[in-house]
This record gives structure tokens, C-alpha cells and sequence, in this order.
């Protein structure tokens, strides 16, 4: 009998078990046969540069990294304040208590997409992939424009293997183990860093900087390598139409995930986005179409026309029309459009190069010029009519949503005074020495002003308040159009007077944007190549430290030191508005994170007919 009762037990174990997997086989389907294809359409205001993560530097193609490679860490979608979670790790670092040594373990199973590189087998992750992807970022060839922040890091032994490969006919040796990143099993990977690094788990959760590739794929298309983004995230790139239209499907080797989240108790729409998705597999979508259209109108007709299901930023041009006193337009609430707004972490600034003969250097004379040209500027006109009223006026290069942003912070960076430009360039005899109606050099040289710019209707608008403000005080400015890669490219050399650009946050930290003043980063984040030794220094002391007061003093005085010698004019943090269809579930702005594909949903049963 009672082995009658085991048998009849193992029977029923295996059944259970049968139907468990069974269970678990039909959750992980995409979609069921009859269930139309999810497909998310929406457009990308600049074209993308390429798909291979140590070697983009802009903002779209690093969108699309983020959303085919995997990170050790990621943000939960929904938290805020952000919350950093494990993404391809098993749980959050041992971390040493110095914030020196940093060990993570992987979980197993993940494979990479299928790729011929693979030579027909399934790929699995490994630790030894992320020591490679780090790797990249350090080899010269890479030009990795994610190299300073590794270098912030201080990962012991790289700094020799990047010298190293940059002898005369050397390269980089990538089987070589130092001590600052090391496999120490396949699923164990090891971070030792030369100083103490608090907020290292940024860099660990930061989806553009450290997405793992494999080794062989890189090898195997070589130079195509832009072309060929292979990872393990939910989506593989399936079509690639420069400039155009880039399409990608739902990658089927994507591991099994599910949605989680902690929305916060006060935010009733997280609350209910989390109500309808808790514990479904993602991604919930099984194609992104997206279309490059530089040009607003175009961009806005095509979400208005139904062709794109979501409108990431509203242009400017349009905030009027679609939300008048930052409200939805009746006809859009009529349609069930809904919006989602940010004071985004992101900062609009104009730079002077201080190599420059004419806006650079440190006499008082040259000081005097800049700061002239920062008050004779009216950022809240670029705020009011540009902008149309979808900024706040900086007063620095830290942006809201980050930490050591200080909303009450007020400095000379936002002030405008017409009369006190014209005083200071009096005052260093920066007068029209020729009589043709323009001011001259203090040496009777002409002093003009040449600013890079790009032929589209928003810079135009930029441009025209420029001109404006600065005929007003007698500064004769001229304008290089250009496209934004070239202007990029002569940037990092040192071949720009001025340009205008914006920064945008990877991480929930200010550290980046005073990146932008520190003087190893020139020709990186510092195109300003701005140099000053008491910035400098502060700026490695607050690395160190953990976030406080302390540090906090510390940031706001490197932000007077910009603020002083005037290398930037910073005018405004952009308020950043998304408006969604309303067949398109879920979407919620996060601060830092890219990585939306896989967390939104389209409902076709409201799909037009």
C-alpha cells in the first residue's frame, strides 16, 4: 500500500510539474495567433549616428542601445525619487566599505540574439562579456565618448592598457587581466577602484555606458560593427534605413521578466499604470518603428494624422496650440490624447571656446567680453518665445531632477542687463574704433562674433534672438550652418567660437554637468576647454565623498567659479512634454533612464479603423 501511495505521489509530482511548464510555455508566447502585432511608430528629431555603444555619442542612437543591450543595473521604471535594481545581476553589489571593491554576480541564462557570429548556437552571458565591453570604452580606437566617465571611476590597470595601445603600431590587449575588472567566475564580475567612488552603482545602472557585447560579434563585422547591434535586451534591430527609418522586433531570446515597480503612493496614475501591468512578461510589444523627421511640422502632423502612436518632446513651436497654459487643447482631450511633463534633467547653454582669440582667455579684459555678452543676452525671450514658455531659466549647468540642484538658487547666469553689458565693454575698450556702426577689439581689430548653428526651424528662432540681443549692444554675430555631427566633430577640436547645445542626465546625479568645467575633459563634456585649478580641485574632492551638505557646498561653489569666468552661458532647463495616443498604455517619463520600450503597451482594440 504504501508503495502504491509513492508511486500514485510521484504521478501526481509529475503532472504538476507538466503542468507548471506548460503554464510557464504559454506565458512566455509574444502574442497569441489572432492578437494583432504591437507595433510603437513615433520619430526621432535628429537622425541616429550608429548602434555600437563605446563608440556613439548622441542622445537617439543611445536610445536605442539602451533598449538592445542589457546593463548590470537599471532604474525602476516607476520609482521616484529613481531606484537603481538589479537588471542582468542577481541582486544589488557587495560593496567593500571604503566604496573601493565592487562584486556582482549575473544571473544565468541570458543569451544574446541570435547572430551568425555565434556560428548557429545560443550564446550565453557572461562576466567575462561586461570585463570586454569595459575594455572597449578604454581601447583608442573607440574614441569612446564614454571614456571620461570610466576614468572618473579609477578602475586600477586600465589607464596603463589605454597607454599601452596608444604606443606607435600597439593595440589594445583585451586578454590581459588587471585588478580593477576581473571575471572572477563566469557569473561573477569584480570592480576595484583606486579611490573611494560612493555613487559607482550610477555608472553600474547606466544603460548607455555599459550594455555587454559579445566579443565575437565585434570581431566578426569589424568596422561594420555600428551596423550590427547584437545583445540581450528585449529588442534586436531588424531594418536600418539611414537617416530615415529604423525598425526592431522583439528579440525571442529575451529572457523570461516580468514587470515590477514601486510607483509612489501619491501618484495615482503610476499607481493604476502598475495596477494594469504588475506581473505581465515583457516586452509587451512586439515591434518600434521609428522615423527620423528633423523638420517640426512634419513631426507634428504625423502624430496628429494617427501615424505615430506617441510624440516624445512637442515642439516648442506647437505648445501653444496643444497645451495652452499647460493644459491639453480641448480637441486633443476630445481625442483621448494624454500628456506627460517634466522639468527635464537636461540644460541648454551656449559656449565660448576659451582658446579662442577673440571670447577665450582669462584677462580681466577677456572675462569682460564674455559676461558683456551673457547680460546683453535675454534668456527668458529665448524662454518666452522660442521655447514658448517650455523652460525655466538656469542658473547653472546643474538641471532639475538631480542631486545638487537647488531651485532656489539664484546667480548672475540668467540676469539681463543691457546697460551693464554696454558699461563693461566700454569699460575694456571693446568700442567701435572704425566708425562702421560695429564694436571693435580693444586692439581696433573687428570683433565678431561666429556661432555655429543647424538649418531648422527651432535654431533658426534661437538664432534670431541671438542677433537680436546682440545688435542691440552693438556685437556684429555671424552664423556657421552646418549639420550637428560636423559642428560635434570641430567642437572636440577646438574649431568652434560658439554653439549652442544641450546636455541631458544618464544619471540622477549633477556630476556630469560640472564635467562640463573641468579641465581633463576638455574636448569631451568640457568643449568649452575651460581650465581652472580651484575647480578642478573641488571637483575631485567631491567625488570621493558621500552626498551631504558638504558636498553639496562644494558643487554649488564650482558652479560660482562658471558662473564668474562666464566659459558657458547657460539659459534654460527645458520642460519636456510627451503626448500619447490613447491606444498607447503605460508610458511614464523617467528622469535618466531611455530603456521605455519594453515597459508600454499599444492596445489594438483602439487602434483607428
Amino acid at each position: 500500500m504504501s508503495s502504491r501511495n509513492e508511486s500514485v505521489k510521484k504521478f501526481l509530482g509529475f503532472a504538476l510539474a507538466l503542468l507548471c511548464a506548460c503554464s510557464s510555455l504559454a506565458q512566455s508566447k509574444p502574442n497569441p495567433p489572432n492578437q494583432p502585432e504591437k507595433v510603437l511608430r513615433y520619430a526621432f528629431e535628429i537622425a541616429e549616428t550608429g548602434f555600437d555603444p563605446a563608440q556613439i555619442s548622441d542622445m537617439y542612437s543611445r536610445i536605442v542601445t539602451e533598449n538592445i543591450f542589457d546593463s548590470l543595473y537599471g532604474y525602476d521604471y516607476l520609482a521616484r525619487p529613481v531606484k537603481v535594481r538589479p537588471n542582468v545581476a542577481v541582486a544589488m553589489p557587495e560593496i567593500s566599505d571604503d566604496f573601493r571593491t565592487w562584486t556582482i554576480k549575473i544571473k544565468p541564462g541570458i543569451y544574446f540574439a541570435d547572430d551568425p557570429a555565434f556560428g548557429g548556437k545560443k550564446r550565453e552571458l557572461t562576466a567575462q562579456d561586461f570585463v570586454y565591453s569595459y575594455n572597449r570604452n578604454f581601447d583608442p580606437k573607440n574614441k569612446s565618448s564614454l571614456l571620461s566617465e570610466l576614468e572618473d571611476a579609477k578602475l586600477l590597470g586600465l589607464d596603463q592598457l589605454q597607454r599601452d595601445a596608444e604606443k606607435p603600431g600597439a593595440s589594445f590587449n583585451y586578454d590581459k587581466e588587471v585588478e580593477g575588472l576581473r571575471a572572477l567566475d563566469r557569473y561573477t564580475i569584480q570592480f576595484k577602484l583606486a579611490e573611494s567612488r560612493p555613487r559607482f552603482i550610477y555608472s553600474l545602472a547606466d544603460g548607455s555606458l555599459e550594455g555587454a557585447v559579445a566579443r565575437e560579434v565585434v570581431e566578426m563585422y569589424g568596422d561594420k560593427i555600428m551596423e550590427h547591434p547584437v545583445g540581450t535586451g528585449p529588442f534586436k534591430l531588424d531594418q536600418w534605413m539611414r537617416s530615415s527609418r529604423i525598425t526592431f522586433v522583439r528579440n525571442p531570446n529575451f529572457r523570461e521578466a516580468y514587470y515590477e515597480a514601486d510607483p509612489p503612493a501619491d501618484d495615482a496614475r503610476s499607481q493604476e499604470i502598475y495596477r494594469q501591468m504588475k506581473g505581465k512578461r515583457l516586452p509587451l510589444i512586439d515591434r518600434v518603428e521609428i522615423s527620423i523627421i528633423e523638420e517640426v511640422q512634419p513631426r507634428w502632423l504625423s502624430f496628429l494624422g494617427n501615424e505615430h502612436d506617441f510624440l516624445m518632446y512637442l515642439p516648442p513651436a506647437f505648445a501653444y496650440q496643444a497645451i495652452p497654459n499647460n493644459h491639453l487643447a480641448p480637441n486633443l482631450v476630445k481625442r483621448h490624447i494624454t500628456m506627460e511633463q517634466m522639468a527635464a534633467p537636461e540644460v541648454s547653454l551656449s559656449y565660448f571656446n576659451m582658446n579662442d582669440p577673440i571670447v577665450g582667455g582669462y584677462t580681466p579684459d577677456k572675462v569682460a567680453l564674455r559676461r558683456a555678452i551673457a547680460l546683453a543676452y535675454n534668456s527668458e525671450e529665448e524662454i518666452r518665445l522660442p521655447r514658448r514658455n517650455q523652460a525655466i531659466p538656469a542658473q547653472g549647468p546643474m538641471p532639475p531632477n538631480t542631486y545638487g540642484y537647488d531651485p532656489k538658487f539664484k546667480s548672475a547666469m540668467s540676469e539681463f542687463n543691457r546697460a551693464k553689458a554696454m558699461a563693461l565693454l566700454n569699460m575694456y575698450g571693446y568700442v567701435d574704433k572704425d566708425g562702421d556702426g560695429w564694436r571693435d577689439m580693444p586692439d581696433g581689430s573687428p570683433l565678431v562674433l561666429e556661432y555655429a548653428t543647424t538649418p531648422d526651424a527651432a535654431m533658426r528662432e534661437l538664432n534670431e534672438i541671438w542677433k537680436k540681443n546682440m545688435d542691440a549692444v552693438g556685437i556684429k554675430m555671424v552664423f556657421k550652418t552646418g549639420k550637428w555631427p560636423e559642428h560635434l566633430k570641430a567642437a572636440r577640436a577646438g574649431k568652434l567660437m560658439m554653439w549652442s547645445l544641450g546636455f541631458s542626465a544618464s544619471q540622477p546625479d549633477a556630476v556630469d554637468f560640472l564635467k562640463e568645467g573641468y579641465g581633463p575633459e576638455k574636448g569631451e563634456s568640457n568643449l568649452a576647454f575651460f581650465e581652472n585649478a580651484d575647480f578642478d580641485k573641488l571637483f575631485r574632492q567631491q567625488l570621493v565623498m558621500p552626498d551631504g551638505p558638504e558636498r553639496l557646498a562644494m558643487m554649488q561653489q564650482m558652479v560660482k567659479i562658471m558662473v564668474a569666468y562666464m566659459p558657458y552661458k547657460y539659459t534654460a532647463h527645458r520642460i519636456r512634454t510627451d503626448l500619447m495616443q490613447p491606444w498607447l498604455i503605460g508610458y511614464r517619463r523617467h528622469p535618466v533612464s531611455r530603456g521605455f520600450w519594453r515597459y508600454v503597451d499599444i492596445d489594438t482594440s483602439k487602434l483607428p479603423k
